[in-house]
């Protein structure tokens, strides 16, 4: 037997059988810390943790609509400003183009961040800052105006009619509804809405980034349309200083009707951005006209909304809204 194996054999077994004498039995296997052991002495274990603190999380979606609005309260003002929407007509133009004068229509409208599904209510907010309204009504008024009417429960408002009676109620304005989509003669009146400085509402299925898709409703958001980006062939405008093709109207320019317009894009701002988006008219038109169904999410979602008689087609799908002052 090789002496190495022997002696730790010997050891062992003379080690064992001292604990087995002493009554202790086998040798356990401990965390102990050896050199303790080795000194007979008996450590206490250790006392334990205290409990975690207890941290009270915001729901996902309500801590990122408070950090977007806490951004949009702290942005610099120009954000969302008619330079910022030059500056976003620049970077986009190799996509427009080159043959065409671009006609720009535009009304400023400030920003306002959404807590919720409350894009309809912020949307209709942002429409009367177009209105020049002798007295301001704040969101918080537009929303307990809908609620307590009914309209809604939770800020969401699935009908255009119903947008388009409290818009009357809030800001005591005229309000027109449109329906049968944005095409034939609805298409006139919303241009001419746009270029006479006044704001239009639209409800339609918002893509992933804020742009309109076709998801048949259950994307379902509202937009405010301030402006009008047209391609044009001829005529006379006031050339921008700095954006070579852009150009605005004046007091020559051909009316409306007139214009030999090729192309067609409109300015929208929604809840979810503090940013102006520029939206080809054709490509909102289809989202508008396809809204049918209400998200499957939302009828699960163990929440209360509002939707009228006939579902989200009855109150939205080819639906808009137009606003004026009475005094127009």
């Amino acid at each position: 037997m090789n002496k190495g194996i022997h002696i730790w054999f010997s050891t062992h077994v003379v080690k064992e059988c001292f604990r087995t004498e002493a009554g202790s039995g086998p040798m356990p296997h401990t965390n102990e810390d050896p050199t303790a052991q080795q000194a007979g002495v008996i450590l206490d274990p250790p006392p334990p943790l205290p409990p975690p603190p207890q941290i009270h999380l915001l729901p996902p979606t309500v801590a990122k609509c408070k950090f977007f609005k806490k951004v949009a309260e702290n942005s610099d003002p120009s954000t969302g400003g008619c330079e910022e929407l030059k500056k976003m007509i620049k970077n986009r133009q190799s996509r427009f183009n080159g043959e065409l004068k671009w006609l720009l229509y535009n009304q400023y409208v400030p920003s306002l961040i959404q807590e919720g599904p409350q894009c309809g209510l912020v949307a209709l907010w942002m429409a009367g800052k177009l209105l020049n309204l002798a007295h301001e009504a704040p969101l918080q008024t537009i929303v307990e105006a809908a609620v307590s009417r009914g309209y809604t429960a939770q800020g969401e408002m699935f009908s255009a009619a119903n947008m388009a009676v409290l818009a009357k109620e809030v800001f005591g304005c005229r309000s027109e509804l449109l329906t049968g989509g944005m095409d034939g003669e609805n298409k006139g009146k919303i241009l001419q809405q746009l270029t006479s400085g006044l704001p239009v509402l639209i409800p339609y299925d918002e893509d992933f980034n804020h742009e309109p898709c076709q998801r048949e409703g259950h994307r379902a958001h509202w937009a405010v349309i301030s402006g009008v980006l047209f391609g044009v062939r001829c005529g006379s405008f006031s050339p921008d200083p700095d954006i070579p093709g852009l150009c605005y109207p004046s007091s020559d320019s051909p009316s409306l009707e007139d214009l030999n317009i090729q192309e067609i894009y409109l300015v929208a701002k929604q809840g979810k951005s503090l940013r102006y988006q520029l939206w080809e008219y054709d490509c909102i038109s289809r989202s508008n006209g396809q809204l049918i169904h209400l998200d499957p999410k939302r009828s699960n979602d163990g929440n209360v909304y509002i939707v009228p008689s006939g579902g989200v087609k009855a109150g939205l799908c080819g639906q808009i809204v137009l606003f004026q002052p009475k005094d127009v």
